[in-house]
């Protein structure tokens, strides 16, 4: 007697990557709408700057180049705008008074704040027009995607709670 549900086939890499990159597009759109509410100025590249070193703290120049993936040159002048605009200072490291750290100000960590809060409530909404039995694979693979990336992954609450319509 024939299964009456067969396996699925996984998806082709071509038609995962497809998938990725047309999710990916909305979630710039969504980052770039969050950050122009909360900041006009800022680019994507500098809240990403600011979003690690929330998550990380107190990080020197070579590091934080490092964790962003860019050349420290292109690391410092970011860093120099931040400092500019108020969201990030240099400080001494108290074992090595040579070296600097970047860690970011009160106002640094508002943008970030804010900027994420106005990111999950635009995903809230998009999650709530999803159907309901799709949601629990789309938390799974999107943990997969972001562990396969090296993304820590940030608690649920730390940016207070998001509530969904009709999410039990």
């Amino acid at each position: 007697m024939p299964d009456a549900n067969p396996p699925t086939e996984p998806p082709a890499a071509d038609e995962m990557v497809a998938a990725v990159v047309t999710a990916s597009r909305v979630l710039v759109a969504v980052s770039a709408r969050s950050l122009a509410a909360v900041e006009e100025a800022l680019t994507v590249p500098q809240f990403r700057m600011l979003v690690v070193l929330e998550v990380n703290g107190a990080t020197n120049l070579s590091r934080l180049a490092e964790q962003l993936a860019v050349n420290p040159s292109t690391a410092m002048r970011m860093a120099d705008r931040l400092v500019s605009a108020g969201m990030v200072e240099r400080t001494t490291d108290p074992s090595d008074r040579r070296a600097a750290k970047l860690v970011l100000t009160e106002a640094g960590h508002r943008v970030v704040h804010e900027a994420t809060s106005c990111r999950r409530a635009e995903i809230a909404r998009i999650v709530t027009a999803m159907p309901p039995e799709r949601r629990g694979a789309m938390v799974e693979a999107l943990q997969a995607f972001a562990d396969a990336a090296g993304e820590p992954q940030i608690d649920p609450g730390a940016y207070g709670e998001v509530m969904l319509p009709g999410w039990a």
